[in-house]
């Protein structure tokens, strides 16, 4: 009898099989979206689901998050506040620290919980911030640029590079992270940049770091709504990634590379033809 019938709760062991069934494997690079609504009530909580998969990878395997930083650290100079509140910003907001900032509440509950693991290796770009845990944590958090944080040399290329893995549990697929590196590395012209500031901490005195990126917030290009969700749910479609339940959340188990390949001609094609009707 599946328990599940009977009672709605899920435990890690129940979670890490179903990772296993999925498709993850001993030794796998595997970045994470998660909802924790969608997986259900687990038992142990956000915890249980980290060691869950951090069981599925085994000691050999890594899972990253993308954590981010809460506002208004990376946020000063996009315009959002008025000159008055940057004043005030600029006068008393706390240095970003890669490990004791929290993690963006926007980025839900279980990328502030990973940020807090025991072993985890954090990264010291404040917007751009991953965490990690597990054999290659440092290799994927190392040395990670304040400026164009998602393209060449972060993260989240490192994660391709390792033959890495995106696991999607129950997830929005527009929050796809993986896809702005895609928007970085592809051929376009006129790609939105944004210039912000974020406060660090050198030589024990708060400072203002001037930094550039590929504007994920708004895209770098104009592109259509849920532009990341549908380029996601087509490749799914084609039969490019593993699909099953982990939990009571429907999950998908997406190989990093193809899915940039797959992403990049679309981008390019779909920014030439917005630009030919503008």
């Amino acid at each position: 009898m599946d328990l599940r019938l009977v009672c709605p709760r899920v435990t890690q062991e129940t979670l890490a099989r179903e990772c296993a069934e999925l498709g993850v494997e001993p030794g796998d690079t595997l970045m994470v979206h998660a909802s924790l609504r969608a997986v259900g009530e687990v038992l142990g909580g956000p915890d249980a689901l980290i060691e869950a998969i951090l069981a599925a990878v085994g000691p050999d395997g890594t899972m990253m998050m993308y954590i981010g930083s809460p506002s208004p650290l990376d946020d000063t100079g996009r315009g959002i506040y008025s000159a008055d509140d940057e004043a005030f910003i600029a006068e008393h907001c706390p240095p970003f620290d890669p490990y004791r900032t929290r993690a963006n509440r926007e980025f839900g509950a279980l990328a502030e919980f990973f940020r807090g693991h025991p072993r985890v290796r954090c990264s010291a770009n404040a917007g751009m911030r991953m965490a990690a845990v597990g054999a290659r944590a440092d290799l994927l958090t190392r040395d990670h640029a304040g400026s164009y944080g998602m393209g060449a040399g972060s993260p989240l290329e490192r994660l391709c590079q390792a033959g890495g893995k995106l696991l999607l549990l129950g997830s929005d697929p527009d929050n796809t992270t993986l896809l702005h590196y895609a928007e970085a590395v592809a051929p376009i012209e006129g790609k939105r940049v944004a210039r912000v500031r974020v406060p660090v901490l050198a030589d024990g005195a708060r400072v203002w770091l001037d930094v550039e990126e590929f504007d994920s917030a708004n895209g770098i290009k104009d592109w259509p709504e849920r532009f990341f969700a549908d380029i996601v749910e087509r490749f799914v479609a084609a039969g490019h990634a593993r699909s099953g339940p982990i939990g009571a959340a429907h999950s998908h188990l997406i190989p990093a590379q193809a899915l940039v390949d797959y992403a990049v001609p679309i981008m390019v094609a779909t920014a030439a033809k917005r630009a030919g009707m503008s």
